[in-house]
């Protein structure tokens, strides 16, 4: 619920960055969190736990099985998470967090290019 929240950010809809972060200050920190969390380095022995969960999560409706090498891997909503991205493109954070979605994810990137509606997202 709470990696939701960041993802939806606090649904605050389309609202101008500086009332969204007045709104809804604590889904803007998280979704910042999140994004210096994932793109911080990988050690030489360990991935980045977090990069991995970003890169390998998968849709809801997909049913296939999670590979064992991915143990970060969860699955959420792309349609409610693609409405919430396209409602808050004003926002830097979930525009940077889009830019990182449609290169590292796979199945974000199919699924948006899939989608009919993506001139609602430019």
């Amino acid at each position: 619920a709470g990696l939701w929240t960041v993802f939806t950010l606090g649904g605050a809809g389309s609202k101008a960055t500086a009332q969204l972060e007045q709104c809804s200050p604590l889904a803007n920190q998280s979704l910042l969190l999140l994004l210096v969390l994932a793109n911080l380095t990988d050690a030489p022995d360990t991935p980045n736990p977090y990069r991995q969960a970003i890169v390998s999560f998968k849709n809801t409706q997909d049913s296939t099985a999670f590979s064992a090498s991915t143990p970060h891997a969860f699955q959420i909503n792309f349609n409610s998470l693609y409405t919430a991205l396209c409602e808050q493109q004003k926002s830097d954070q979930a525009t940077l967090l889009l830019y990182m979605l449609l290169h590292q994810n796979t199945n974000v990137r199919t699924y948006v290019l899939a989608r009919t509606d993506i001139e609602s997202l430019v």
